[in-house]
C-alpha cells in the first residue's frame, strides 16, 4: 500500500506572492507547446512559421484558460454559479475542465484560420500533437495536489489519500498523465510525422483522449456534487467525452475522404 506524499501545493513563496506547483503545471505546458511548435514549423513544408506559434500560444492560453473556467461553471458548477454568478471569477478556489478548454481552443483555432487563410483543419493538426505535454503536466498537478483520487481498490499500487480517507484508491491522476500525456503525445507525435489527409491528426487527438478518458473515469470518482449522471453508472467526464469521440471519428471519416483540406 502506498501514501500519497502530501505536497505542500505552494511551490515557492516570495513574500506576500505564492506560486502554487498547478500553476507551474500550466506553465510547463505552455513552454512545451512554444519548443515543440517551434520545431515543427521549421520543418521542410510546414504550413506555419516559428511567429505563428507564438500566436497560436499567446491566444490558445486564452482559450484554455477563458474554456476550461466557464465549462467548468457550466459543467460541474451550474448551481453554485447560478446562486452565486461572481463565483466565476473565484479561480484561486480551483476548478477548471478540459472540455471546456477545448472549446476555447477551437473558437481561437477558428479565428486564427480565417486570419491566416481558412486553414482551418491543417491547423488543428499541426496544433493537436502539442496539447499532450500540457495535459500530462496538468494531471500531475491535480496529483501535487492531491485531488480528482480514484475509488477504492486492492491492488498493490493502490494509493491512501489522507486527505481523503484512509482507504487505498486508484492514483487515478497518474493513470490520466500517463494515457492524456505520455501515450497521447507519442502516437500523435510518430502519426504526423508523414503528410497525413487534413483533419486526421485532429480527429484522432479527438478520439483518443475522449477514449482514454472514459476508460480511467471508470476507476476515477465521479465529480463532488454530482455523482454519475447517467444510468447509475456513467460520470460527467463519460458523458461530455461520448460527443468529443463522435466528432474525432467523423472527422476522421471526412479526412479520408479528403474532404477537409490539403495533405498536411
Amino acid at each position: 500500500m502506498l501514501t500519497h506524499p502530501q505536497i505542500d501545493p505552494v511551490a515557492l513563496s516570495i513574500g506576500p506572492l505564492k506560486i502554487h506547483w498547478y500553476g507551474l503545471m500550466y506553465v510547463i505546458g505552455f513552454l512545451g507547446f512554444l519548443f515543440l511548435g517551434k520545431r515543427r514549423a521549421r520543418r521542410p513544408g510546414s504550413l506555419f512559421t516559428p511567429d505563428q506559434v507564438d500566436d497560436m500560444m499567446f491566444w490558445g492560453a486564452i482559450g484554455v484558460v477563458a474554456g476550461g473556467r466557464i465549462g467548468y461553471m457550466l459543467f460541474y458548477n451550474l448551481k453554485e454559479f447560478v446562486a452565486h454568478p461572481l463565483s466565476f471569477f473565484q479561480v484561486w478556489d480551483g476548478g477548471m475542465s478540459f472540455h471546456g478548454g477545448l472549446l476555447g481552443v477551437m473558437v481561437v483555432m477558428v479565428v486564427l484560420s480565417w486570419k491566416w487563410g481558412n486553414r482551418l483543419f491543417e491547423l488543428a493538426d499541426f496544433v493537436a500533437p502539442l496539447i499532450p505535454v500540457g495535459l500530462g503536466a496538468g494531471r500531475i498537478g491535480n496529483f501535487i495536489n492531491g485531488e480528482l483520487w480514484g475509488r477504492p481498490t486492492d491492488l498493490p499500487w493502490g494509493m491512501v489519500f489522507p486527505m481523503m480517507d484512509s482507504t487505498p484508491r486508484h492514483p487515478s491522476q497518474l493513470y490520466q498523465a500517463f494515457l492524456e500525456g505520455l501515450v497521447l503525445f507519442v502516437i500523435l507525435w510518430w502519426f504526423s510525422r508523414k503528410p497525413r489527409p487534413a483533419g486526421s491528426v485532429a480527429g484522432l487527438f479527438l478520439v483518443l483522449y475522449a477514449l482514454f478518458r472514459i476508460l480511467v473515469e471508470f476507476v476515477r470518482e465521479p465529480d463532488k456534487g454530482l455523482g454519475f449522471v447517467a444510468f447509475g453508472w456513467m460520470t460527467q467526464g463519460q458523458l461530455l467525452s461520448l460527443p468529443m469521440m463522435a466528432l474525432g471519428l467523423f472527422i476522421i471519416w471526412l479526412a479520408c475522404r479528403h474532404k477537409l483540406g490539403r495533405t498536411a
